[in-house]
């Protein structure tokens, strides 16, 4: 599992940031790619990664303005261009419907692969065997929404040298064992595969918010989560511009991450105001409040290990 930032910009784009876009790459876990939010370009952004666009198989949208959504027709089309035939699902808020049949027809893009359309509201957003997405509303001038991604837990490692103890040898009776089955092995005797199989491995939990001024929905979202994914558009000092233009600061970023008891902080959507060593400043504010906090940069990864 393994976030990559394809877009880290508020707004507009600028030299340094493009605008909002996301990659959850689940390429062990269901060799598919996850996508949240898909500004301007976005498909320009991924040429410079190893992302296929065959490879995703979600998108997720927090919000529709325009710097989270006017990529999406483009990168829409182009995976279908490029050979991409498997199924893709978009999900967003109310709106994201239109604005995709009205794109694709106007333009008189057709797919080769099926497309479906979701529209959400609060809850669960979609649920499989491995992973449940839900979504709250956040505070922005706006519907938008913020993501809970919960991995299930994985099942528990299997006790080899336990079974090697008894004169068992690997071989397709090990695959049966994990999934806990009564087995009667060539001695006559029945073995209870659950006895060999360790503790389940607690899944990851990753937080992705919405463009938001600080809110308890974040913090519900983020609660204990692995990583939180938190807009900071302004610095400390520009707190009340933030809350007039529905935004963040790095302060509150860390303030909600610190509530939530999130192990880890990622902070984007960076106003283009912030240059250079400017930036620098940014982290330094969100590091005083909550010490593990890193300032994500267009093409930045974030690799997040199984638990043990």
């Amino acid at each position: 599992m393994e976030l990559s930032f394809l877009g880290t910009g508020s707004g507009v784009p600028s030299k340094g940031r493009n605008v909002s876009a996301l990659a959850l790459q689940l390429l062990e876990e269901r060799g598919a790619t996850w996508l949240f939010d898909c500004g301007e370009a976005t498909q320009h952004q991924i040429l410079h990664t190893s992302i296929r666009p065959r490879r995703i198989e979600k998108i997720f949208i927090t919000h529709l303005h325009g710097d989270h959504i006017f990529g999406l027709p483009g990168l829409l089309g182009s995976r279908s261009f490029q050979g991409g035939d498997t199924p893709l699902t978009v999900y967003g808020p109310k709106g994201i419907e239109a604005f995709v049949e009205t794109a694709l027809l106007v333009s008189g893009t057709r797919l080769k692969y099926d497309l479906e359309v979701m529209e959400f509201v609060e809850g669960t957003v979609f649920e499989d065997h491995q992973f449940v997405v839900t979504a709250q509303l956040l505070d922005h001038g706006m519907p938008s929404y913020g993501f809970r991604i919960v991995e299930k837990d994985l099942p528990g490692t299997l006790l080899v040298d336990k079974l090697r103890a008894l004169g068992i040898r690997p071989g397709p009776i090990y695959q049966q064992i994990k999934q806990g089955k009564m087995i009667t092995l060539e001695n006559g005797k029945v073995i209870d595969g659950r006895e060999f199989v360790g503790p389940p491995q607690k899944g990851r939990v990753v937080a992705i918010m919405g463009d938001t001024r600080y809110c308890e929905a974040s913090i519900e979202l983020a609660k204990e989560a692995d990583v939180l994914v938190h807009e900071a558009t302004f610095g400390a000092a520009e707190a009340q511009l933030a809350h007039d233009y529905f935004h963040s600061t790095t302060v509150q970023a860390a303030e909600v991450a610190k509530r939530a008891e999130a192990k880890q902080l990622i902070l984007t959507h960076i106003s283009s105001r912030y240059q250079g060593d400017m930036c620098d400043k940014l982290l330094e504010e969100a590091k005083a409040i909550f010490p593990n906090t890193a300032i994500a940069s267009d093409f930045m990864s974030f690799s997040l290990a199984k638990k043990k």
